[in-house]
């Protein structure tokens, strides 16, 4: 369910949405490695093939974890990352492209580098900045140079409310404060923001609020209590990756990534120890 301004409305959609007879959209993601397969690159090109696209990703980082927590990380250079991405604008359409874990600088500066040659293309920035389990995945300098040199190129910028508040340096606790948050990374150059409130229990809801440089969105679904939220920020953002790249205006997209990672959480497996990964084919059961 969205709304705008003091109205709301209802959507349905239908999984995958069924683009049989047109040419497969390409989303390009640039993040982290999960080898637990909840988050990062694992949990992005499941969300996109969900939604009806093609996903290719290149790997800024090799994270150590599980459902329980994040050990460690290795990062890549950017030699290597755009020996991963160059060869992949060379050979397909790029639709849309969604970032993830950017750990540092030189990681920054070259995937803002490559994101200002694709010219008119959507690009989804979320901001990963530390994960479910309080690992944190990127340092103040690499934060600064995302904010700088990153969010300007972002179609959308994702954060939830704990990285809201670093970015816009205000608490970030209410939905007042989430539209300021939105509002002001607007200002620091994208086009539009999206603040997450899933970590926040507003009446047993769980709130998002869009700001796209001239309206407010506030989107809600029902609260799940759930451990199984590992890679939920991940799927959101590549669910409306795949959404812009369909050809949806962002409001749209981002009420179906929504209503999309709800379903995938309520319908979760249940697998590993601590917070477990979603069911991001769960319409496959459906059937």
């Amino acid at each position: 369910m969205f709304r705008r301004g003091p109205s709301r409305g209802h959507a349905c959609y239908s999984w995958p949405p069924g683009h049989a007879l047109e040419i497969m959209k390409t989303v390009l993601v640039i993040a982290g490695y999960d080898p637990s397969g909840g988050a990062g690159v694992l949990a992005d090109i499941k969300a996109i093939a969900a939604m009806g696209c093609f996903g290719a990703a290149a790997v800024t980082s090799l994270t150590f974890q599980n459902t329980q927590g994040v050990a460690g990380a290795d990062h890549q250079s950017a030699e290597t990352l755009l020996r991963q991405i160059d060869p992949l604008l060379g050979d397909f359409d790029i639709s849309a492209v969604k970032t993830g874990m950017l750990p540092t600088l030189e990681i920054i500066e070259a995937t803002a580098e490559r994101i200002a040659r694709l010219d008119c293309t959507p690009v989804v920035v979320d901001p990963v900045v530390r994960s479910t389990s309080g690992f944190d995945l990127i340092d103040d300098e690499a934060l600064a140079a995302l904010v700088g040199k990153l969010v300007p190129l972002a179609s959308v910028v994702t954060p939830n409310a704990v990285e809201a508040e670093r970015i816009a340096g205000h608490p970030v606790t209410n939905e007042a404060e989430m539209e300021l948050a939105a509002r002001a990374i607007v200002k620091l150059g994208a086009r539009a923001a999206l603040v997450k409130g899933g970590h926040l229990d507003l009446d047993g809801q769980a709130v998002d609020v869009l700001f796209d440089g001239l309206a407010v969105h506030t989107f809600s679904e029902p609260r799940i209590e759930s451990t199984s939220t590992h890679g939920t920020g991940c799927t959101l953002a590549s669910a409306i990756a795949a959404g812009l790249a369909l050809g949806r205006s962002l409001p749209v997209a981002v009420a179906a990534a929504k209503t999309y990672v709800s379903r995938a959480i309520r319908s979760a497996p249940g697998l590993g120890k601590g917070h477990g990964p979603l069911n991001h084919f769960y319409f496959l059961e459906q059937k």
